[in-house]
């Protein structure tokens, strides 16, 4: 049964893959026996693990540079990949843009948050996600084959709630910024929209969400967030890589337009 989950042999192209969670998704890939071809923005460097990366899996594993926002340089990313890895089998749409509050100088009162910074994060979060998708999909759609990931979040459902951060020092008050959540709700749509006029070639699409991953958050907001969880803890890597490897696979056959929350029973409450 273990080869329903198997991704030997496919190619999967990874989005935002020196972010936070990119190297999770390029690293579960790659060990499922995948040749993943990752993309970054241009003048972004590689974390310290993709070069471990490179010396274990060699040729299964190529590096490219393109903003999602630039068709141009996706489609030249995308004559690279078919080129040296072929035809791709697994789209993870990993690219996006959060904003945490250790990279905001000070709050916003909701009334005064500006709507440059929200603008952009549409543009990468939704609009990029839907130019990868046409890019790298229509190659799918030829093949009559494939599974896109579209990575969600926890926010395309629900608001975050204002009381994990109101320890942090900040006049105003830190608020998370609504454009996260709302263009990963969209996002969710837009898998909906593609999965079903997909599905007649072959391709699958579906969401797949986490709730908060632990990282370097300070110790009052997980000790917040933590008791919001059933769960009680928050996710790890580890948490992620199985339910990636679910959708990637034919494990995942007759699954398509669906949004996989991963949030240790966070919405459930």
């Amino acid at each position: 049964m273990t080869g329903l989950f198997s991704v030997q042999g496919e190619v999967a192209v990874v989005t935002g893959a020196f972010g936070t969670l990119g190297p999770v998704w390029v690293e579960t890939l790659l060990d499922g026996g995948a040749h993943v071809f990752a993309i970054d923005r241009p003048g972004q460097t590689a974390p310290p693990g993709f070069r471990a990366f490179e010396e274990r899996c060699g040729s299964r594993l190529r590096v490219a540079f393109a903003d999602v926002r630039d068709r141009a340089g996706l489609e030249a990313a995308c004559r690279d990949c078919l080129e040296h890895l072929g035809v791709p089998s697994i789209l993870v749409n990993n690219a996006g843009i959060d904003q945490p509050p250790a990279r905001l100088e000070n709050g916003y009162r909701l009334e005064e948050i500006p709507l440059e910074g929200n603008r952009e994060v549409f543009e990468v979060n939704t609009l990029g996600l839907f130019l990868v998708t046409q890019v790298f999909g229509a190659h799918m759609v030829k093949a009559g084959r494939g599974s896109v990931i579209n990575i969600g979040s926890l926010y395309a459902s629900v608001s975050p709630d204002a009381r994990f951060y109101d320890h942090i020092p900040s006049d105003p008050p830190f608020l998370k910024p609504p454009a996260y959540g709302a263009s990963k709700a969209a996002v969710i749509n837009l898998t909906k929209y593609l999965a079903t006029h997909w599905a007649p070639h072959g391709v699958r699409v579906n969401a797949l969400s986490p709730g908060g991953v632990l990282g370097e958050q300070d110790e009052q907001f997980k000790r917040k967030f933590c008791a919001r969880v059933p769960l009680g803890r928050m996710a790890t890597y580890d948490d992620l890589r199985g339910p990636l490897l679910f959708l990637a696979s034919r494990a995942s056959a007759y699954v398509t337009g669906v949004e996989l929350v991963v949030d240790g029973g966070f919405t459930a409450w």
